[in-house]
């Protein structure tokens, strides 16, 4: 039924869940994308560093982010290998940046059927209900294709 789900894994058990879900929605034609988005670290104002300062700061900022990367990579493929031994194909994407971005240009480029992703968001009551996150509201409202928005309670 889907050819392609995406599935945004923050390396968390909410997104352990929404792996699960994209699983039983896929069949033997299907293949799931399992992205992971770092948030970049920013550089800090520098103003008062001199430019010799500045330049380390900031290749030890690039550094940080690169090793973040790596580490996420070494970690989706645990989660490439559940696919696997379920018979589903999937593929590994880590990314630098705005997560809600990321996402939505990963649906129009790898042409997503389905997005299964948990939402980070941790509020009760009646705000539970009414409120998303800035990321799921931006992929909710601007995804062109169906989303399978999971509320995890852990």
């Amino acid at each position: 039924m889907y050819e392609t789900i995406l599935v945004p894994h923050a390396g968390t058990p909410a997104g352990d869940e929404a792996l699960k879900h994209a699983i039983y929605a896929s069949d033997d034609s299907s293949k799931i994308i399992l992205l992971h988005v770092v948030e970049e670290i920013h550089a800090p104002p520098s103003f008062a560093l001199s430019s010799s300062e500045r330049e380390k700061l900031l290749k030890s900022i690039g550094n940080a982010n690169k090793e973040m990367k790596k580490d996420m990579e070494k970690k989706m493929e645990k989660y490439s290998l559940q696919c696997k031994e379920k018979g589903v194909k999937s593929k590994i994407k880590v990314a630098i940046g705005d997560a809600a971005e990321i996402i939505l240009d990963t649906v129009e480029k790898e042409k997503v059927d389905l997005i299964v992703m948990s939402k980070r968001r941790k509020l009760k009551g009646i705000k539970k209900l009414l409120s998303l996150g800035s990321v799921s509201r931006k992929i909710v409202e601007n995804a062109n294709c169906p989303v399978l928005l999971l509320d995890i309670g852990k």
